[in-house]
């Protein structure tokens, strides 16, 4: 738990900027941090807490939120935060819309909301955080209300529920707070946004509304539910890929699905998390002229890979037999190996050190299912692909062995 902020602190950090310059000159690391506490309790007395949190928690913030080094925050509400190129699509989407932000929190989203929307409001029950946002986002009319409890019209309302108990992530809808099942209640008829983890029982969500599944740089960050107006026609599923130096790529379950049955290709490509959590691996495979190593598995094959992804060369197909693999990796003098797995029931931890790696060259191993049989493809390193990337020419760093089954 960090440091609980109340109002008095609020409005001491408002103004305590030099404050808070002197005490971001402190390490405040594990190691550090009791010396450094002692020292800015002896200058600055009863503030020294508040101060020492914010300085560190906007240390925390500053990957995801490009505006923290000047904001007040708390640690529960930067954890919950959208990053700053997440909360810019959304925002884009709402172009020209009067929007209501219902829990607005400390001001991230109506940060993004006030460079697009015709009018921004927010509001919020947590009076700490509402003056946080008052004092981030002091262009933005905020207020203290219910988010169950309508207190504008003609609005788009923009929800943002607690996806988090003791801890661990919340997977039913109704265990949100507040719950999603009461949110579409309060807005029946309404245009209605709700910001939700990628991991939640997508069978649980109203099924006349629009899911986009939206990662950044590989990583899934968020499930956000469209609905009314807001959801383009027959689209029920969307994925939206956001990197940084490229423009989004869009795939919606009303895209062209049919794709070949063939043998493997040169590569194995792994789709971005957005495409497989939102159930378009066939919708990508169509668009780039990939296809399926099976009709199960979200593991996908072709003669190229496409741009603003990496994949990985086939150089050899095995059954999985580690006697089999070990000798495969040590003649092609295997050192470092990515493994990939889908489909069996294999973890990456325990197999890597059974394969007794003592080479030298970077390779990876993509651990699938193809019909019944439990299959290991021996391939070269992860590749990027692109119009302006050679395969095999290096690309993209691993992000570390996957395991999704």
């Amino acid at each position: 738990m960090g440091y609980a902020f109340d109002l008095a602190d609020v409005e001491y950090l408002a103004v305590a900027a030099e404050a808070l310059a002197e005490v971001d000159e402190y390490a405040l690391t594990p190691a550090s941090l009791v010396g450094d506490l002692a020292r800015v309790r002896a200058r600055f007395g009863a503030h020294a807490a508040a101060l020492v949190e914010t300085v560190t928690v906007r240390r925390k913030a500053r990957a995801k939120l490009a505006a923290s080094g000047s904001w007040l925050l708390t640690d529960d509400a930067v954890q919950q935060a959208t990053p700053d190129a997440v909360s810019a699509h959304r925002a884009a989407r709402l172009a020209g819309r009067a929007v209501h932000d219902v829990t607005c929190s400390i001001g991230t989203e109506l940060h993004a909301l006030r460079a697009t929307a015709a009018t921004v409001v927010g509001s919020d029950l947590d009076e700490v955080r509402l003056a946080m946002a008052a004092r981030n986002v002091p262009d933005v009319p905020v207020l203290r209300a219910d988010a169950l409890t309508p207190v504008t019209r003609g609005t788009v309302v923009v929800a943002d529920p607690g996806r988090r108990s003791g801890g661990r992530r919340l997977r039913d809808p109704a265990a949100l707070e507040p719950p999603l099942p009461q949110l579409l209640s309060a807005y029946a008829g309404r245009d209605l946004v709700v910001k939700c983890a990628p991991g939640l029982d997508f069978d649980r969500l109203p099924t006349d509304a629009e899911i986009e599944v939206v990662s950044l740089d590989g990583a899934v960050r968020e499930a956000c539910l469209w609905t009314g107006t807001l959801a383009d026609a027959g689209v029920r599923r969307r994925a939206t890929v956001l990197r940084a130096g490229a423009p989004p790529m869009s795939l919606a379950d009303t895209d062209p699905d049919e794709i070949d049955e063939c043998p493997p290709g040169r590569f194995i490509v792994d789709p971005d998390g957005a495409v497989v959590r939102s159930g378009l691996v066939r919708q990508y495979a169509a668009r780039h002229g990939l296809w399926q190593l099976d009709p199960r598995i979200a593991h996908l094959t072709g003669d190229r890979i496409p741009p603003d992804t990496s994949g990985f060369e086939i150089l050899d197909r095995l059954p999985l037999q580690e006697k089999q693999l070990r000798k495969e990796l040590a003649r092609r003098d295997c050192g470092s190996l990515e493994i990939l797995v889908r489909g069996v029931d294999v973890d990456p931890a325990v197999l890597r050190p059974k394969l007794g790696l003592r080479g030298s060259a970077p390779m990876s191993l993509v651990v699938t299912r193809i019909g019944r049989a439990a299959v290991a493809f021996v391939c070269g390193p992860r590749t990027a692909g692109g119009p302006t990337r050679t395969p095999g020419a290096g690309g993209t760093p691993p992000s570390g062995d996957q395991r999704n089954e």
